[in-house]
């Protein structure tokens, strides 16, 4: 059972939706009770850095996810802001991230003729061995976008997939049972239930 945790920061919804299609077993959840039942967790997120720590927190659910992610290390997926709050912490708010990986999360940079956030569909470059992606695919996996902020990881084998908009970008992380994607697989259509249903097979 995949558990979509519930903090009132993200498109719950949309993800559960998603999973239904393709036939993965999931709830919505916001019960550290669920949690810790979940054979595996995706934490989504939207909107701001400290905003959604801050609620996370006051959700009470921050110890539970704690034990899930470092201890009994079940597979956990972060998705857009849910991503970025894994890190040790961002450009965005002095509220610290989960910290379960050694990254740090930083706004895109001025660049004349590309508008932040980043918006839309684009293409990534999944890394060899990562395993949410699709090595055998006859085009470029696309997925899509709304961010201002990336993630950078201080370890470059963590990178699962990188991602083009003025800079090179991390699109992807990958850390033992945490992986991380900057985009929506909600909203990617096929690529994105391909890569939920690589989730729902770990």
């Amino acid at each position: 059972m995949i558990v979509i945790v519930d903090y009132g920061v993200g498109n719950v919804g949309s993800v559960h939706n998603m999973l239904r299609k393709i036939g993965a077993r999931a709830r919505v959840s916001g019960s550290p009770q669920d949690i810790e039942a979940a054979d595996k967790l995706i934490l989504p997120g939207i909107g701001h850095f400290g905003h959604g720590m801050n609620t996370l927190s006051q959700a009470g659910l921050v110890p539970v996810l704690q034990t899930q992610a470092m201890v009994r290390r079940k597979p956990i997926l972060g998705i857009c802001l849910g991503m970025q709050m894994m890190t040790r912490g961002s450009d965005e708010s002095d509220v610290p991230g989960l910290g379960w990986i050694d990254a740090t999360t930083h706004r895109f940079p001025d660049t004349p003729g590309l508008r932040v956030p980043h918006m839309g569909w684009n293409t990534v470059q999944p890394a060899v061995n990562a395993r949410l992606f699709d090595h055998q695919a006859a085009e470029s996996e696309r997925f899509y976008f709304v961010h201002s902020y990336y993630v950078q990881t201080a370890d470059s084998t963590h990178v699962a997939a990188t991602c083009r908009y003025g800079i090179d970008f991390v699109a992807s992380f990958e850390v033992g049972n945490l992986f991380g994607v900057q985009f929506h697989p909600e909203k990617s259509h096929l690529f994105g239930m391909a890569l939920l249903r690589r989730f729902d097979a770990l």
